[in-house]
């Protein structure tokens, strides 16, 4: 998701970080892996629906292929947002084969009854064998959440474009996707075959339906695992043109969705892509979904990175919106919304968190992916400046990872802050390629998958061969900034870092008339002779204070 730099919701994460919270049953029951849901894993998702935009209805079917992996209860949680009702379940309890489900007829399940958001369905389900694949046909209906202010406040937008003609689309990171169709909403189970979405809108046939994954027909098919809030669709009054570019693993295909007035700029505008793509692929690996291709689609929103379909909607400027939040002139060499929503394809699509209190992955090891995308175009010292240049908008009110298990997102600081754990991490590492090799890396071994904190830190610190344990706590785990304490008496240099965890340093660099000397502050007071001069210098690669 983008950024957010408007006031108001700094002034919202400011309060939130301030705010106790007192997490409710819900909470609980949509960000745990409970009763309802830890015994099943879900194998595909065919969704087929239908919107009516005058009513701003849905009616619509998803059939959940799923096998069971551990003991069944009595009870199926399956997610659906108020006000959306389930109409109808069905189950096949024959295997599934090569032509689809094999036996008896679906039989009706009349047992559902909702709690909230969710939505219980009683089945005899201890009579199912484990590790065999069965289907769940949910039907539902109503008049799915409106928009209050998309991406960040979510649901369906139900707008126009300048021609007066309706251009609807849906964004629903954190809310979830069960704000518009029935899933286990859970960012640890994706569809492991992927999905399909037929989505329809049988009063406007001149309008064109955009949805991830490749067009057969009237249908959207996804090859790859896919994350639920990252389904979606877009309707408008769209025109397409395709290219190709050569990747990695070959033959890359580009697809573009524009609204019929912004053919042109768009078709000059998004030529950013190709190089774009390929500094990714040289920093973080092969793009992960040649299956699905890539494409970009004009939204009535700011940006989503909805996989392999990005939502595009900046207006077709450079920086964000037209403005550099670094305030370093580096923000407008780029569209923020082309570069840092395409960057999730790499870390929150292709490598996903398995709880929302880990979204720092998502957010700032892509935030961090601008600034590599600068070091492809202009080198590594801009790259520096346009990190830093984010440091400003750290607000260290929280720590980057909230409670697990109440579908609890961290703070805005997941973006600047966790790109600056990057940041120092690369510094640190004091080798590129080897740095790149652990960006590599982290999205060969867990392609595809979903992952924890401790799995990525793991993983960071074996690549790198640094002891990263106490760095991560510190900045992960809480919201203090290390201060670095010195003091000069004579020919004798002090120095100690105070508002530390157990552990904690860095390897720094202390100038003076031309010398510099490596030293690695504990939080511990140490001393060593000194005799480069009186006026110090510390460098200024990490994120410290200096006293």
């Amino acid at each position: 998701m983008t950024k957010l730099f408007c006031s108001i919701y700094t002034l919202w994460y400011l309060l939130m970080a301030n705010t106790t919270f007192a997490y409710s049953h819900a909470d609980t029951l949509r960000g745990s892996n409970g009763r309802g849901r830890i015994w099943w894993d879900v194998v595909r998702y065919d969704l087929k629906a239908d919107l009516d935009i005058e009513q701003k209805t849905i009616v619509g079917t998803n059939t959940i292929s799923f096998k069971v992996v551990g003991e069944p209860c009595d009870s199926m949680q399956i997610d659906l947002q108020e006000p959306l009702r389930i109409t109808k379940v069905a189950i096949s309890v024959m295997p599934v084969g090569p032509e689809g489900t094999i036996g008896a007829k679906p039989e009706v399940i009349t047992d559902f009854v909702r709690e909230g958001s969710v939505w219980w369905v009683k089945y005899r389900f201890s009579d199912l064998k484990k590790d065999v694949v069965y289907q769940l046909a949910v039907n539902y209906e109503g008049v799915p959440r409106a928009a209050v202010n998309p991406p960040w406040d979510g649901g369906i937008s139900w707008e126009t474009d300048k021609n007066g003609k309706p251009w609807v689309a849906v964004s629903c990171q954190g809310l979830g996707a069960s704000v518009w169709w029935p899933c286990k909403d859970a960012q640890w189970d994706e569809p492991d075959a992927g999905m399909s979405l037929q989505i329809a809108v049988p009063k406007h046939p001149e309008l064109k339906v955009v949805c991830n994954g490749r067009q057969n027909g009237d249908t959207w098919n996804v090859t790859n695992p896919i994350n639920n809030y990252d389904a979606t669709f877009y309707i408008g009054d769209y025109v397409h043109w395709s290219d190709t570019t050569k990747g990695e693993k070959g033959i890359l295909d580009l697809n573009y969705w524009v609204l019929r007035t912004n053919l042109e700029v768009a078709k000059k505008h998004f030529e950013q892509v190709k190089p774009m793509i390929h500094c990714f692929e040289h920093w973080a690996g092969p793009y992960p979904f040649y299956e699905d291709g890539y494409k970009l689609v004009e939204s009535p929103y700011l940006g989503m990175e909805h996989q392999g379909a990005i939502a595009y909607g900046n207006h077709f400027r450079m920086g964000y919106n037209g403005s550099d939040p670094t305030n370093t002139g580096l923000g407008l060499t780029f569209d923020y919304i082309i570069v840092h929503e395409s960057g999730h394809e790499w870390f929150g699509n292709n490598i996903t968190a398995k709880d929302m209190a880990d979204n720092w992955i998502h957010e700032g090891i892509t935030d961090y992916m601008e600034a590599l995308y600068i070091d492809c175009t202009g080198g590594n010292e801009k790259a520096a400046t346009y990190c830093k240049g984010e440091w400003s908008r750290i607000y260290n009110n929280a720590p980057l990872i909230p409670d697990y298990g109440v579908n609890n997102e961290p703070t805005g600081d997941m973006y600047n802050k966790g790109a600056a754990v990057m940041y120092m991490i690369r510094q640190m590492t004091n080798d590129d390629e080897r740095f790149r090799n652990m960006l590599r890396g982290l999205n060969s071994t867990f392609y595809h998958g979903t992952v924890t904190t401790a799995q990525v830190e793991d993983y960071i610190a074996k690549e790198t061969g640094l002891d990263l344990q106490a760095f991560f706590n510190q900045y992960l785990r809480t919201k203090k900034i290390p201060k670095l304490q010195y003091s000069l008496s004579g020919n004798v240099l002090k120095y100690r870092f105070t508002n530390v965890v157990d552990g904690f340093t860095l390897p720094l660099s202390v100038s003076a008339n031309g010398v510099t000397t490596l030293v690695k502050p504990t939080g511990e007071w140490q001393k060593m002779k000194w005799v480069n001069g009186k006026e110090l210098t510390w460098e200024t690669n990490y994120l410290i204070t200096t006293k």
